[in-house]
C-alpha cells in the first residue's frame, strides 16, 4: 500500500492534507519536509534549526507494541532538539486517542497546556480542535513552543493553500492562541 493510503486511512479526513499538497512540500520544500517510510510506517516530519514538528506518525497494527514508534522517536530524539506535534483530545469513544497520548506520554512529552489550535477543516468546514505536545530536551518554554508552532503552520499547514483545496486556511493569530491564564488540564495527567 502506498504511504499517502497508509496515512489517509489512519487518519481523519480533517487533519489529512492532500496527497498533491505532501508531494509539493517533500519537493518545493525538501530541504525541511521529510519522509521516513519502512514496511510497518510512515513518519512525516519537518525539521528547521531549533526544533523538529511531527506532522504525521503511523505504525501498521501488526507492529504496534514492538517498539517500533520508540526507535522512530529515538531517532528523532538524538538530533537534541524540541519535537512538537499535534494530537486530538482523547475521544473516549475512539480508544486510539488514549493508546496515542500514553505513548507519548511515556517518550516523554509534555502538554503544551497555554497553547490552543482550532482550525477550521476545508474538507469538513467544521471546527477542528488540536492539543499540542512536545518533547524538550533543554526545558524549552511552552512560548517557545508557541513560536515554533506558528512557523510550522506558516511554512507547511497552509503551503500553497488555496491552489490545493480552492480556499485559505485561517490566518495563524485566528488558529494558535496562547494564554499562560488556561483553565485547561493537562490531557497527559490521567492516563
Amino acid at each position: 500500500m502506498h504511504w499517502y493510503e497508509k496515512l489517509n486511512q489512519y487518519f481523519p479526513i480533517e487533519e489529512m492534507k492532500s496527497k498533491e499538497h505532501m508531494e509539493t512540500l517533500m519537493k518545493e520544500r525538501s530541504e525541511i519536509y521529510h519522509k521516513d517510510e519502512g514496511p510497518n510506517h510512515v513518519l512525516m516530519y519537518v525539521e528547521l534549526d531549533n526544533f523538529i514538528f511531527i506532522d504525521y506518525l503511523f505504525v501498521s497494527k501488526n507492529a504496534r507494541g514492538q517498539g517500533l514508534g520508540h526507535k522512530l522517536m529515538e531517532k528523532m530524539k538524538h538530533r537534541g532538539k524540541p519535537i512538537i506535534l499535534e494530537v486530538e483530545p482523547v475521544n473516549y469513544g475512539d480508544s486510539d486517542t488514549a493508546k496515542r497520548l500514553r505513548f507519548y506520554k511515556r517518550e516523554g512529552f509534555e502538554h503544551a497546556e497555554s497553547i490552543g489550535y482550532a482550525r477550521r477543516s476545508l474538507a469538513t468546514n467544521e471546527i477542528n480542535k488540536m492539543e499540542i505536545l512536545y518533547w524538550a530536551p533543554n526545558n524549552e518554554s511552552e512560548e517557545m513552543i508557541f513560536d515554533a508552532m506558528k512557523k510550522t503552520y506558516n511554512l507547511i499547514h497552509t503551503y500553497k493553500d488555496k491552489r490545493f483545496y480552492g480556499e485559505s486556511y485561517q490566518p495563524v493569530e485566528e488558529v494558535l492562541t496562547f494564554n499562560e491564564e488556561t483553565e485547561n488540564g493537562n490531557i497527559l495527567d490521567n492516563l
